[in-house]
């Protein structure tokens, strides 16, 4: 049975009941239920015959879930092969011919295999439950990270072997930055623009620009949304509509980026440099353009800049969208979650800058604008790197801002990691824990702001924070069996986890040294940590199958 909190009003704007029974696949499809009259209750309806129902029909509604899935998948290929086109442009205008055929050629196969997949059932009506979005989310994440691996294979320069081309995309998509590659210096403009598309597309979530295009087809797309949005109150919405919130998130997002473009021009970077490092910025990706990334440019404006662009990144987009509206500021100064987020990374920002200062690193001025810029690169999940950045810092800064990226920044921004609503949240209930320990009798709620917060979603918040501890665990001990050291093991699984991007030990500043079972594993890392686990867990249920 569901939980009774969960038919509240409170509730229905949290989260699906995860404990509850999920809806059996033959209501999918099947026909609206005939209106009882006045005369005839509910119950008085007699069950329908074998003979009402027919195999034919069964048949049908057992394929339902099967159709779905592929229309979605095919359309959502489709529209994700048209952003070949800007890298393609790119390689025209810089690089010749010889760069555009692997872009060519990727594109060709993504628009194949996505009408391949949509044609059969292109006269299907889709109906999308909560269990198909989690399958549609889930299948189009690995698929695109396959398929988004065919330029960096097809191309001469690099040339990657598979498993290094799914990990350059996997990256890419989830903005978590950690490469393989070296020499971006002399690498076609085009490969390099296309790995800051893969951040910008990543960022705001493929999926998320895709439910603000799919009403154009006929296809509702609330199930995807609830699907690919981080956070524990996925229900929320910035209007009724689910496509007008994706279509102002996607927005937002985008006018940021124009800001951060502009501004990193300013600062003194070239064009190019400034629109690839301003979709890493905005998307907490950190995919640059020069190997010694950030630090290639040895300018504190520049460093200024992509920090508090970083931490730009890390607000809730809704706050922008509220404080829009409503033309004040206000509404994100209020937000919880907002200042409590401010709150802990101001403290961590000024204890690096000290610890540089007062370690002799470096002088006054050079601690606060790197100190600043690393740590809200890190603890944001952005990535970008300064000067000798992780390896030539004091060990307790990489340490720290290490510990700091399981953080990450607000739900609904770019950023990854475990979310600052989760930490406040279990801040408050462990107070509630200690003040019941006092008063046992007393009834205390879990507020945010003036609100109380309901037992169902706190529920929620454990789970998913037992299951991403468990996750990390479990992938660095599977790292430390492949023959990786422990530094490494647990630094690479964090940085790609909390999709940082920045390891400790060997992965310090690449992830090529690493074997390919470890980088098989440490892709799969960063998909889980880019949907959050639970979607990923579902499809392991038996009870989600039957």
């Amino acid at each position: 049975m569901h939980d009774q909190t969960s038919r509240d009003g409170i509730a229905e704007n949290a989260l699906p009941d995860r404990n509850a029974a999920p809806d059996p696949w033959w209501e999918t499809q099947s026909a609206p239920p005939r209106s009882p009259s006045a005369e005839e209750p509910i119950t008085a309806r007699p069950p329908a015959s074998p003979i009402t129902v027919g195999k034919p029909a069964q048949h049908r509604i057992k394929r339902a879930p099967i159709k779905t899935a592929l229309h979605m998948v095919g359309l959502l290929m489709i529209l994700f092969s048209a952003t070949m086109l800007p890298p393609m442009a790119v390689a025209w205008w810089y690089d010749g011919y010889g760069v555009v055929m692997p872009f060519a050629q990727a594109l060709a196969t993504m628009l194949g295999l996505g009408l391949l997949c949509w044609l059969p059932v292109c006269r299907f009506k889709v109906d999308l439950r909560n269990r198909d979005g989690f399958i549609v989310v889930v299948a189009f994440w690995f698929l695109l990270s396959l398929l988004g691996a065919l330029p960096f294979m097809l191309s001469d320069n690099p040339h990657m072997p598979l498993v290094d081309a799914v990990f350059e995309t996997a990256s890419g998509l989830t903005t978590t930055g950690a490469t393989i590659l070296s020499g971006l210096d002399t690498m076609p403009r085009a490969i390099v623009y296309y790995r800051a598309q893969l951040n910008f597309l990543g960022g705001m979530g493929i999926v998320v620009l895709a439910v603000a295009l799919l009403p154009m087809l006929g296809v509702g797309g609330m199930q995807l949304y609830k699907a690919e949005t981080p956070g524990p109150m996925k229900d929320e919405k910035l209007t009724p509509r689910i496509t007008e919130t994706a279509k102002n998130l996607w927005y937002i997002y985008v006018g940021l980026n124009v800001l951060c473009t502009l501004s990193f021009w300013w600062g003194g970077m070239n064009f190019f440099d400034a629109l690839c490092h301003s979709f890493a910025t905005l998307a907490l990706g950190g995919f640059s353009t020069h190997d010694a990334s950030i630090g290639y440019f040895q300018s504190p404006a520049i460093e200024l800049i992509a920090g508090f662009f970083s931490l730009a990144a890390a607000v809730n987009f809704a706050l922008y969208f509220m404080a829009w509206r409503a033309r004040s500021l206000k509404a994100v100064f209020r937000d919880a979650e907002f200042r409590f987020c401010m709150v802990v990374m101001g403290g961590i920002i000024v204890i690096a800058c000290a610890y540089l200062y007062f370690s002799g690193k470096f002088p006054l001025w050079e601690s606060v604008y790197h100190g600043f810029f690393q740590t809200a690169s890190v603890i944001t999940d952005n990535g970008l790197g300064t000067i000798g950045y992780p390896a030539d810092w004091p060990v307790f800064v990489p340490l720290l801002l290490l510990l700091g990226s399981f953080f990450g920044g607000c739900v609904g921004s770019t950023c990854g990691g475990i979310k600052a609503i989760r930490f406040l949240l279990l801040y408050k209930q462990s107070v509630r824990e200690a003040r019941l320990l006092i008063r046992p009798s007393a009834q205390i709620a879990v507020k945010l702001g003036n609100h109380p917060i309901p037992d169902r979603v706190m529920q929620a918040v454990w789970g998913f924070y037992y299951l991403y501890i468990f996750s990390y665990c479990f992938f660095s001990l599977a790292l430390a069996a492949t023959g990786v050291d422990l530094v490494t093991a647990f630094g690479s699984v964090a940085g790609c986890l909390n999709n940082m991007g920045i390891g400790l030990g060997e992965t310090a500043s690449n992830f090529a040294p690493l074997n390919d079972t470890a980088t098989w594993l440490l892709t799969l890392s960063m998909l889980v940590g880019r949907l959050e686990v639970f979607p990923l867990l579902l499809i392991f249920l038996p009870d989600f199958w039957k």
